[in-house]
């Protein structure tokens, strides 16, 4: 069958994709930048790719009239105040465009809705689904509570929070109840729901069996790290308090951490499971769920992260709008430096940042994420997605890659801290040498100042980082 899937580069899409190949399907990725986009040499036969903004009607023209099946794996634009009004838009010129297609079925990944008080991203949510629902196809709508995965913006923060704080002071909250439920299972839902009748024009809500408070999944979580920790809960703190806590204690957004806390104000449990036995999907524990995600961070096999998604950096840009570096009216720092061995310098360049760091003077890259975080950046706290590999997409510390090519010898990064202008960062081998090249294009007199007030330290930083690259120190 020939399957449209918006998301593809989102953390579920990326996970969702090679099924779909391994089940015999043409897929068509729908993706707001092409150049970030870089599936395996592998499934490039089995698929086509469009370029499309759901926010711009006429973009859909892409779609073809011809797809079967459609996936809408897109939500939580947290990058904007009203995120509401944009995902209600996306929908409804989503629907719209299905309707004139030969589609049979679209497949909606939503939230478990079940409340009649709904957080306002939970409302969002369902008044997608009210859109989506609204079109001349069969829509099947999958709510899931807490997904649990490698590189989950859930599993991520319990992360955080678990082997971060022994002792955690947190709010009233973490006493109400989910039903979390594993990245496998989800993928499998989706799966599984392709042409199925009995799902058509439905919802259902999938999670495991475990029904736990948010205290109670810390807990497990702890047992499960070998970890001793004491939580105490306090009904005094402020949803607003609640967020800074989350914000600056892990490595989400404050953006997301009102979300996350807005919502977990909510109970999130399943209905029933009715959609367990039409599938006939039985889900796994949430202790397995943990542990399944750590045997993939163990064998560096994390294939999507939350934190390569722009919403990550509450930034809204395409890659290609910032891949050409400027010059005119900025200011560079170039280094050059002889290469003794190009393999282990392209390693090197590869493995940077994250658990690494920056190979010289990393109490500097520190205190810089340090004030970055309090001034509402990104800070360092993303890391990386993966030890030793980098595609054009992902985050990296403060850093977004805007190209990566190993064979060429090139990776550019272009910098999502808070800054009084803009800052790329370049590494590139011409012949035996290395050559770096920090870009700054400066806002206004500010920016200036900025420049001429770091200088001293990128003395320091980038001679010694190159330095390090090159095996020269």
């Amino acid at each position: 069958m020939k399957i449209l899937l918006t998301g593809a580069t989102g953390y579920i899409g990326k996970r969702l994709l090679p099924i779909l190949i391994k089940e015999g399907h043409h897929v068509v990725c729908c993706v707001r930048d092409a150049s970030r986009f870089h599936p395996p040499i592998s499934l490039i036969k089995n698929i086509s790719i469009i370029e499309i903004d759901l926010l711009i009607s006429s973009s859909l023209n892409k779609v073809p009239d011809d797809i079967d099946i459609a996936y809408y794996l897109v939500h939580s634009m947290s990058y904007s105040e009203n995120y509401s009004l944009l995902e209600k838009k996306s929908a409804v010129n989503f629907r719209k465009k299905i309707s004139n297609t030969s589609a049979i079925q679209v497949i909606y990944l939503s939230g478990i809705v079940n409340e009649r008080n709904l957080s306002k991203h939970l409302l969002s949510r369902k008044n997608v689904e009210n859109e989506l629902g609204k079109g001349d196809y069969n829509l099947t709508c999958l709510r899931a509570g807490i997904i649990i995965g490698s590189g989950s913006a859930s599993f991520e923060i319990m992360r955080d929070l678990v082997e971060k704080l022994p002792i955690m002071v947190a709010p009233k909250w973490l006493k109400t109840k989910c039903q979390p439920i594993g990245i496998s299972d989800v993928q499998r839902f989706l799966i599984k729901c392709i042409m199925r009748k009995e799902t058509f024009n439905r919802n259902f809500d999938i999670g495991c069996d475990d029904i736990l408070s948010y205290k109670e999944m810390l807990f497990r979580f702890a047992e499960i790290r070998n970890l001793n920790r004491i939580i105490i809960t306090i009904p005094i703190m402020t949803p607003r308090l609640s967020s800074y806590w989350l914000y600056f204690v892990t490595s989400t957004t404050y953006k997301l951490a009102s979300s996350l806390v807005d919502s977990m104000s909510i109970e999130i449990i399943c209905r029933n499971n009715e959609i367990n036995s039409i599938l006939g999907i039985n889900p796994i524990s949430y202790k397995e769920a943990i542990e399944r995600a750590f045997d993939k961070i163990e064998n560096n096999e994390i294939i999507s992260s939350w934190k390569d998604s722009y919403s990550s950096s509450e930034l809204n840009y395409n890659i290609s709008e910032n891949i050409k570096v400027p010059k005119f009216g900025c200011f560079t720092d170039q280094r050059i430096e002889k290469i003794i061995d190009r393999k282990i310098t392209i390693n090197k360049i590869w493995s940077i940042g994250g658990t690494q760091g920056w190979y010289y003077a990393n109490w500097l890259w520190k205190i810089r994420g340090f004030l970055d975080t309090i001034s509402g950046g990104v800070g360092l706290r993303r890391g990386r997605t993966n030890i030793s590999e980098i595609s054009v997409g992902d985050s990296l510390d403060f850093w977004r890659v805007i190209y990566a090519n190993k064979k060429e010898g090139r990776l550019l990064l272009f910098a999502e801290m808070k800054l009084p202008g803009e800052a790329w960062l370049e590494f590139k081998i011409v012949g035996d040498e290395l050559v770096q090249t920090a870009t700054f294009r400066p806002l206004g007199i500010v920016g200036r100042l900025y420049w001429y007030l770091v200088y001293p330290l990128h003395e320091i930083i980038f001679l010694g980082m190159i330095r390090k690259l090159t095996n020269n120190n």
